[in-house]
Protein backbone atom coordinates (compact mmCIF):
# COMPACT_ATOMS: atom_id res chain seq x y z
CA UNK A 1 0.00 0.00 0.00
CA UNK A 2 2.95 1.84 0.77
CA UNK A 3 6.73 2.06 1.38
CA UNK A 4 8.98 1.47 4.09
CA UNK A 5 12.05 3.50 4.08
CA UNK A 6 15.16 1.07 3.56
CA UNK A 7 17.25 3.50 5.60
CA UNK A 8 16.65 6.35 7.39
CA UNK A 9 17.88 9.42 9.09
CA UNK A 10 17.82 10.06 12.52
CA UNK A 11 15.12 12.83 13.26
CA UNK A 12 14.59 14.93 16.15
CA UNK A 13 12.10 17.92 17.24
CA UNK A 14 14.73 19.88 16.34
CA UNK A 15 15.16 19.08 13.04
CA UNK A 16 11.34 20.14 12.34
CA UNK A 17 11.15 23.15 10.06
CA UNK A 18 9.17 26.14 12.76
CA UNK A 19 7.03 26.94 10.23
CA UNK A 20 5.62 23.43 11.38
CA UNK A 21 5.33 24.01 14.75
CA UNK A 22 3.96 27.69 14.33
CA UNK A 23 0.66 25.80 12.07
CA UNK A 24 0.72 23.15 14.67
CA UNK A 25 0.35 25.96 17.32
CA UNK A 26 -2.54 27.21 14.92
CA UNK A 27 -4.21 24.06 15.16
CA UNK A 28 -3.65 23.93 18.84
CA UNK A 29 -5.15 27.59 19.58
CA UNK A 30 -7.91 26.64 17.04
CA UNK A 31 -9.17 23.82 18.61
CA UNK A 32 -9.02 24.92 22.26
CA UNK A 33 -11.76 27.46 20.81
CA UNK A 34 -13.78 24.15 19.01
CA UNK A 35 -13.59 22.13 22.03
CA UNK A 36 -14.35 23.86 24.41
CA UNK A 37 -17.65 24.30 22.62
CA UNK A 38 -17.95 20.85 20.82
CA UNK A 39 -17.18 19.18 24.49
CA UNK A 40 -20.36 20.70 26.07
CA UNK A 41 -22.63 20.76 22.67
CA UNK A 42 -24.24 17.31 22.57
CA UNK A 43 -25.37 18.12 26.21
CA UNK A 44 -26.43 21.26 25.52
CA UNK A 45 -28.64 20.02 22.76
CA UNK A 46 -30.12 17.11 24.97
CA UNK A 47 -30.86 18.81 27.85
CA UNK A 48 -30.83 22.73 27.38
CA UNK A 49 -32.75 22.59 23.88
CA UNK A 50 -34.32 18.85 23.98
CA UNK A 51 -32.76 17.60 21.08
CA UNK A 52 -32.53 14.04 20.10
CA UNK A 53 -29.94 11.51 19.33
CA UNK A 54 -31.07 11.00 15.85
CA UNK A 55 -31.10 14.59 15.43
CA UNK A 56 -27.93 14.74 17.51
CA UNK A 57 -25.97 12.49 15.37
CA UNK A 58 -27.62 14.00 12.12
CA UNK A 59 -26.28 17.73 13.09
CA UNK A 60 -22.40 15.75 14.18
CA UNK A 61 -22.36 14.21 10.64
CA UNK A 62 -23.97 17.13 8.33
CA UNK A 63 -21.49 19.28 10.11
CA UNK A 64 -18.38 17.00 9.95
CA UNK A 65 -18.70 15.98 6.17
CA UNK A 66 -19.36 19.54 5.05
CA UNK A 67 -15.83 20.08 6.23
CA UNK A 68 -14.70 17.34 4.75
CA UNK A 69 -16.42 17.50 1.44
CA UNK A 70 -15.33 21.80 1.13
CA UNK A 71 -11.85 20.28 1.77
CA UNK A 72 -12.10 18.77 -2.38
CA UNK A 73 -12.79 21.95 -3.74
CA UNK A 74 -10.17 24.02 -1.27
CA UNK A 75 -7.65 21.52 -1.62
CA UNK A 76 -7.84 22.19 -6.06
CA UNK A 77 -7.65 25.60 -5.59
CA UNK A 78 -4.84 25.74 -3.55
CA UNK A 79 -2.71 23.35 -6.44
CA UNK A 80 -4.56 25.78 -8.82
CA UNK A 81 -3.58 28.98 -6.98
CA UNK A 82 -0.19 27.81 -6.20
CA UNK A 83 -0.51 29.20 -2.72
CA UNK A 84 -1.74 27.50 0.52
CA UNK A 85 -1.88 30.13 3.01
CA UNK A 86 -4.27 32.53 1.82
CA UNK A 87 -6.87 29.19 2.02
CA UNK A 88 -5.98 28.66 5.25
CA UNK A 89 -6.73 31.94 6.96
CA UNK A 90 -10.08 31.79 5.26
CA UNK A 91 -10.51 28.84 6.96
CA UNK A 92 -9.47 29.93 9.98
CA UNK A 93 -11.21 32.90 9.76
CA UNK A 94 -14.43 31.81 8.89
CA UNK A 95 -14.15 29.24 12.44
CA UNK A 96 -13.61 31.74 14.69
CA UNK A 97 -16.66 33.91 13.16
CA UNK A 98 -18.73 31.34 14.00
CA UNK A 99 -18.10 31.22 17.33
CA UNK A 100 -20.48 33.67 18.91
CA UNK A 101 -23.38 31.97 17.05
CA UNK A 102 -23.55 29.17 19.68
CA UNK A 103 -23.69 31.49 22.27
CA UNK A 104 -26.73 33.28 20.82
CA UNK A 105 -28.64 29.87 20.07
CA UNK A 106 -32.18 29.16 21.93
CA UNK A 107 -32.71 26.38 19.27
CA UNK A 108 -31.44 23.42 17.23
CA UNK A 109 -31.63 25.76 13.86
CA UNK A 110 -28.76 28.02 14.92
CA UNK A 111 -26.75 25.27 16.22
CA UNK A 112 -26.57 23.69 12.92
CA UNK A 113 -25.71 27.07 11.24
CA UNK A 114 -23.16 28.05 13.54
CA UNK A 115 -21.51 24.19 13.21
CA UNK A 116 -21.84 24.10 9.56
CA UNK A 117 -20.10 27.80 8.99
CA UNK A 118 -17.41 26.39 11.61
CA UNK A 119 -16.87 23.26 9.37
CA UNK A 120 -17.24 24.91 6.48
CA UNK A 121 -14.26 27.11 7.86
CA UNK A 122 -12.45 23.67 8.73
CA UNK A 123 -12.86 22.48 5.17
CA UNK A 124 -11.36 25.29 3.44
CA UNK A 125 -8.68 25.62 5.62
CA UNK A 126 -7.96 21.36 6.19
CA UNK A 127 -6.30 20.40 2.34
CA UNK A 128 -4.18 23.69 2.23
CA UNK A 129 -2.58 23.33 5.34
CA UNK A 130 -2.32 19.55 4.72
CA UNK A 131 -0.40 20.45 1.35
CA UNK A 132 1.79 23.30 3.68
CA UNK A 133 2.77 20.42 5.61
CA UNK A 134 3.68 18.66 3.15
CA UNK A 135 5.48 21.22 1.13
CA UNK A 136 7.27 22.56 4.05
CA UNK A 137 8.54 19.20 5.65
CA UNK A 138 11.98 17.26 4.32
CA UNK A 139 10.41 14.20 2.64
CA UNK A 140 12.47 12.02 5.52
CA UNK A 141 10.43 14.26 8.33
CA UNK A 142 7.22 14.13 7.18
CA UNK A 143 5.57 11.21 8.80
CA UNK A 144 7.29 13.00 12.20
CA UNK A 145 6.08 16.34 11.14
CA UNK A 146 2.39 15.27 10.62
CA UNK A 147 2.47 13.26 13.89
CA UNK A 148 3.76 16.82 15.77
CA UNK A 149 1.01 19.02 13.96
CA UNK A 150 -1.42 16.39 14.93
CA UNK A 151 0.11 16.08 18.26
CA UNK A 152 0.15 19.64 19.11
CA UNK A 153 -3.59 19.99 17.97
CA UNK A 154 -5.00 17.29 20.30
CA UNK A 155 -3.01 19.04 22.84
CA UNK A 156 -5.63 22.21 22.45
CA UNK A 157 -8.54 18.84 21.80
CA UNK A 158 -8.02 18.73 25.70
CA UNK A 159 -7.20 22.20 26.79
CA UNK A 160 -9.93 23.19 25.26
CA UNK A 161 -12.61 20.83 26.97
CA UNK A 162 -11.01 21.33 30.29
CA UNK A 163 -11.15 25.05 30.58
CA UNK A 164 -14.60 24.33 29.58
CA UNK A 165 -15.13 21.74 32.72
CA UNK A 166 -13.04 24.29 35.20
CA UNK A 167 -15.55 27.27 33.58
CA UNK A 168 -18.75 25.04 34.13
CA UNK A 169 -17.94 25.04 37.75
CA UNK A 170 -17.01 28.40 38.25
CA UNK A 171 -20.11 29.66 36.42
CA UNK A 172 -22.47 26.98 37.68
CA UNK A 173 -23.30 25.09 34.22
CA UNK A 174 -23.80 28.34 32.79
CA UNK A 175 -23.11 26.96 29.06
CA UNK A 176 -23.89 30.40 27.25
CA UNK A 177 -20.98 32.18 28.95
CA UNK A 178 -18.66 29.36 28.82
CA UNK A 179 -19.20 29.65 25.03
CA UNK A 180 -18.63 33.08 24.69
CA UNK A 181 -14.94 32.31 26.34
CA UNK A 182 -13.96 30.68 22.93
CA UNK A 183 -14.27 33.60 20.89
CA UNK A 184 -10.65 34.51 22.37
CA UNK A 185 -8.28 31.66 21.05
CA UNK A 186 -9.78 31.44 17.63
CA UNK A 187 -8.84 34.99 17.50
CA UNK A 188 -5.33 34.19 18.14
CA UNK A 189 -5.55 31.19 16.37
CA UNK A 190 -6.04 32.96 12.90
CA UNK A 191 -3.51 36.29 14.41
CA UNK A 192 -0.93 33.13 14.79
CA UNK A 193 -1.25 31.96 11.14
CA UNK A 194 -1.20 35.18 9.46
CA UNK A 195 2.10 36.79 10.99
CA UNK A 196 4.03 33.08 12.18
CA UNK A 197 3.87 31.54 8.92
CA UNK A 198 5.39 32.23 5.64
CA UNK A 199 4.47 30.07 2.92
CA UNK A 200 7.37 28.78 1.12
CA UNK A 201 7.58 30.39 -2.60
CA UNK A 202 5.27 28.88 -5.16
CA UNK A 203 6.75 27.07 -8.01
CA UNK A 204 7.17 30.03 -11.13
CA UNK A 205 7.30 29.32 -15.41
CA UNK A 206 4.48 26.54 -14.69
CA UNK A 207 1.46 27.04 -16.29
CA UNK A 208 -1.78 26.90 -14.53
CA UNK A 209 -4.12 23.84 -15.14
CA UNK A 210 -7.54 23.06 -13.60
CA UNK A 211 -5.81 19.76 -11.08
CA UNK A 212 -9.26 17.85 -10.83
CA UNK A 213 -9.19 17.29 -15.18
CA UNK A 214 -9.42 14.13 -16.07
CA UNK A 215 -5.71 13.46 -17.10
CA UNK A 216 -4.53 15.18 -13.80
CA UNK A 217 -6.13 12.97 -11.65
CA UNK A 218 -5.02 10.11 -13.93
CA UNK A 219 -1.31 10.88 -12.48
CA UNK A 220 -2.78 10.35 -8.65
CA UNK A 221 -0.77 6.49 -8.27
CA UNK A 222 -2.93 3.73 -7.43
CA UNK A 223 -1.28 3.25 -4.18
CA UNK A 224 -3.08 6.53 -3.60
CA UNK A 225 -6.80 5.64 -4.66
CA UNK A 226 -6.21 2.55 -1.71
CA UNK A 227 -5.57 4.99 0.46
CA UNK A 228 -8.41 6.58 0.12
CA UNK A 229 -10.45 3.65 0.17
CA UNK A 230 -9.03 2.57 3.32
CA UNK A 231 -9.76 5.83 5.12
CA UNK A 232 -13.49 5.83 4.15
CA UNK A 233 -13.50 2.54 6.02
CA UNK A 234 -12.42 4.12 8.88
CA UNK A 235 -14.22 6.68 9.12
CA UNK A 236 -17.57 3.84 8.77
CA UNK A 237 -16.39 1.94 11.75
CA UNK A 238 -15.99 5.55 13.92
CA UNK A 239 -18.44 7.75 14.17
CA UNK A 240 -18.72 11.50 15.97
CA UNK A 241 -17.15 11.70 19.63
CA UNK A 242 -20.49 13.11 20.74
CA UNK A 243 -21.76 9.80 20.98
CA UNK A 244 -18.78 9.07 23.77
CA UNK A 245 -20.01 12.14 25.76
CA UNK A 246 -23.32 10.47 25.56
CA UNK A 247 -22.17 6.72 26.87
CA UNK A 248 -20.55 8.84 29.54
CA UNK A 249 -23.86 10.84 30.80
CA UNK A 250 -25.81 7.52 30.72
CA UNK A 251 -22.97 6.36 33.28
CA UNK A 252 -23.63 9.33 35.60
CA UNK A 253 -20.93 11.90 35.10
CA UNK A 254 -22.18 15.07 36.07
CA UNK A 255 -22.98 17.73 33.56
CA UNK A 256 -20.02 19.66 34.69
CA UNK A 257 -17.67 17.18 34.04
CA UNK A 258 -18.91 16.21 30.76
CA UNK A 259 -15.59 17.61 28.89
CA UNK A 260 -13.54 14.87 30.94
CA UNK A 261 -14.79 12.42 28.14
CA UNK A 262 -13.06 14.52 25.45
CA UNK A 263 -9.76 15.20 27.69
CA UNK A 264 -9.39 11.87 28.34
CA UNK A 265 -9.30 11.19 24.98
CA UNK A 266 -6.84 13.65 23.91
CA UNK A 267 -4.64 13.56 25.98
CA UNK A 268 -4.11 9.64 24.76
CA UNK A 269 -4.46 11.12 21.28
CA UNK A 270 -1.94 13.86 21.85
CA UNK A 271 0.81 11.64 23.66
CA UNK A 272 0.38 9.08 21.23
CA UNK A 273 0.45 10.92 17.77
CA UNK A 274 3.84 12.35 17.44
CA UNK A 275 5.57 8.82 18.36
CA UNK A 276 3.61 6.85 15.71
CA UNK A 277 3.68 9.67 13.57
CA UNK A 278 7.91 9.46 13.81
CA UNK A 279 7.19 5.21 13.61
CA UNK A 280 5.47 5.98 10.68
CA UNK A 281 9.16 6.74 8.78
CA UNK A 282 10.84 4.18 9.04
CA UNK A 283 8.11 0.73 9.66
CA UNK A 284 5.18 -0.49 7.53
CA UNK A 285 1.87 1.33 7.40
CA UNK A 286 -0.12 -1.48 6.55
CA UNK A 287 0.92 -2.63 9.98
CA UNK A 288 0.32 0.58 11.85
CA UNK A 289 -3.47 0.96 9.92
CA UNK A 290 -3.91 -2.84 11.12
CA UNK A 291 -3.33 -2.13 14.31
CA UNK A 292 -4.88 0.49 14.85
CA UNK A 293 -8.23 -0.91 13.42
CA UNK A 294 -7.99 -3.40 16.30
CA UNK A 295 -7.81 -0.93 18.80
CA UNK A 296 -10.65 0.75 17.61
CA UNK A 297 -12.57 -2.81 17.67
CA UNK A 298 -11.22 -3.21 21.08
CA UNK A 299 -12.82 0.75 21.90
CA UNK A 300 -15.95 -0.16 20.45
CA UNK A 301 -16.52 -3.71 22.75
CA UNK A 302 -15.85 -1.96 25.32
CA UNK A 303 -18.24 0.78 25.27
CA UNK A 304 -20.84 -1.61 24.36
CA UNK A 305 -20.06 -3.90 27.54
CA UNK A 306 -20.99 -1.64 30.24
CA UNK A 307 -21.96 2.26 30.98
CA UNK A 308 -19.77 1.71 34.05
CA UNK A 309 -17.30 4.59 34.34
CA UNK A 310 -14.80 2.00 34.31
CA UNK A 311 -15.35 0.04 30.87
CA UNK A 312 -16.68 3.79 29.71
CA UNK A 313 -12.99 5.18 30.42
CA UNK A 314 -11.52 2.45 29.28
CA UNK A 315 -12.87 2.58 25.82
CA UNK A 316 -12.10 6.33 25.50
CA UNK A 317 -8.56 5.72 26.50
CA UNK A 318 -8.77 2.90 23.42
CA UNK A 319 -10.63 5.24 21.31
CA UNK A 320 -7.48 8.01 21.78
CA UNK A 321 -5.06 5.94 21.18
CA UNK A 322 -6.36 4.77 17.97
CA UNK A 323 -6.68 8.10 16.53
CA UNK A 324 -3.32 9.32 17.47
CA UNK A 325 -1.81 5.65 15.72
CA UNK A 326 -3.94 6.31 12.38
CA UNK A 327 -4.82 10.19 11.87
CA UNK A 328 -0.95 11.37 11.28
CA UNK A 329 -0.41 8.09 9.47
CA UNK A 330 -2.97 8.42 6.50
CA UNK A 331 -1.97 11.96 6.36
CA UNK A 332 1.38 10.66 5.89
CA UNK A 333 0.50 8.08 3.30
CA UNK A 334 -1.66 10.74 1.08
CA UNK A 335 1.68 13.00 1.06
CA UNK A 336 4.21 10.30 0.11
CA UNK A 337 2.05 8.78 -3.18
CA UNK A 338 0.42 12.00 -4.31
CA UNK A 339 2.60 14.17 -6.78
CA UNK A 340 3.72 17.47 -5.08
CA UNK A 341 1.47 19.74 -7.48
CA UNK A 342 -1.32 17.69 -6.70
CA UNK A 343 -0.95 17.33 -3.00
CA UNK A 344 -3.90 19.61 -2.06
CA UNK A 345 -6.43 17.50 -4.95
CA UNK A 346 -5.66 14.26 -3.26
CA UNK A 347 -5.97 15.79 0.00
CA UNK A 348 -9.50 17.16 -0.87
CA UNK A 349 -10.53 13.96 -2.26
CA UNK A 350 -9.47 11.70 0.24
CA UNK A 351 -11.36 13.79 2.45
CA UNK A 352 -14.42 14.03 0.24
CA UNK A 353 -14.35 10.32 0.21
CA UNK A 354 -14.23 9.83 4.01
CA UNK A 355 -16.85 13.05 4.92
CA UNK A 356 -19.12 11.05 3.20
CA UNK A 357 -18.66 7.60 5.27
CA UNK A 358 -18.57 10.03 8.25
CA UNK A 359 -21.91 11.25 7.95
CA UNK A 360 -23.52 7.90 7.01
CA UNK A 361 -21.38 6.54 10.00
CA UNK A 362 -22.88 9.09 12.63
CA UNK A 363 -26.48 9.06 10.80
CA UNK A 364 -26.57 5.58 11.45
CA UNK A 365 -25.14 5.55 14.82
CA UNK A 366 -27.85 8.02 16.07
CA UNK A 367 -30.81 5.84 14.54
CA UNK A 368 -29.14 2.72 16.37
CA UNK A 369 -29.00 4.44 19.69
CA UNK A 370 -32.19 6.02 19.76
CA UNK A 371 -34.07 2.65 18.19
CA UNK A 372 -31.38 0.01 20.41
CA UNK A 373 -29.60 1.85 22.70
CA UNK A 374 -26.19 2.66 23.13
CA UNK A 375 -25.02 -0.82 23.63
CA UNK A 376 -26.08 -1.99 20.02
CA UNK A 377 -24.48 1.34 18.92
CA UNK A 378 -20.90 0.43 19.94
CA UNK A 379 -21.69 -3.28 19.43
CA UNK A 380 -22.22 -2.59 15.48
CA UNK A 381 -19.47 -0.06 15.34
CA UNK A 382 -17.38 -3.19 16.81
CA UNK A 383 -18.95 -5.56 14.03
CA UNK A 384 -17.93 -3.01 11.07
CA UNK A 385 -14.45 -2.06 12.44
CA UNK A 386 -14.16 -6.19 12.87
CA UNK A 387 -15.01 -6.49 9.08
CA UNK A 388 -12.53 -3.82 7.93
CA UNK A 389 -9.86 -5.22 9.43
CA UNK A 390 -10.34 -8.55 7.83
CA UNK A 391 -10.63 -6.97 4.79
CA UNK A 392 -7.46 -4.85 5.16
CA UNK A 393 -5.59 -8.25 6.62
CA UNK A 394 -6.97 -10.68 3.29
CA UNK A 395 -5.30 -7.93 1.10
CA UNK A 396 -1.89 -8.02 2.58
CA UNK A 397 -2.07 -4.53 4.44
CA UNK A 398 -0.16 -6.05 7.25
CA UNK A 399 2.74 -7.21 5.08
CA UNK A 400 2.59 -3.37 2.27
CA UNK A 401 6.06 -2.13 3.25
Amino acid sequence: MTKKHDSMPKTSRASIPRAIWALGCVSLLMDVSSELIHSLLPVFLSTALGVSALTIGLIEGAAEATALIVKVFSGALSDYWGKRKPLALLGYGLGALSKPLFALATGAGLVFAARLIDRVGKGIRGAPRDALVADIAPPELRGAAFGLRQSLDTVGAFLGPLLAMGLMLLWADDFRAVFWVAVIPGALAVATLAFGVREPESRTGQRRVNPIRRENLSRLPGAYWTTVVVGALFALARFSEAFLILRAQQGGLPLAFMPLVLIGMNVVYALSAYPFGKLADSTSHGKLLAWGLAVLVAADATLSWSDHWTWVWAGITLWGLHMGMTQGLLATMIADVAPPDLRGTAFGFFNLVSGIAMLLASAIAGLLWDKFGASFTFMAGGVFGAMTLIVLLARGGCRSA
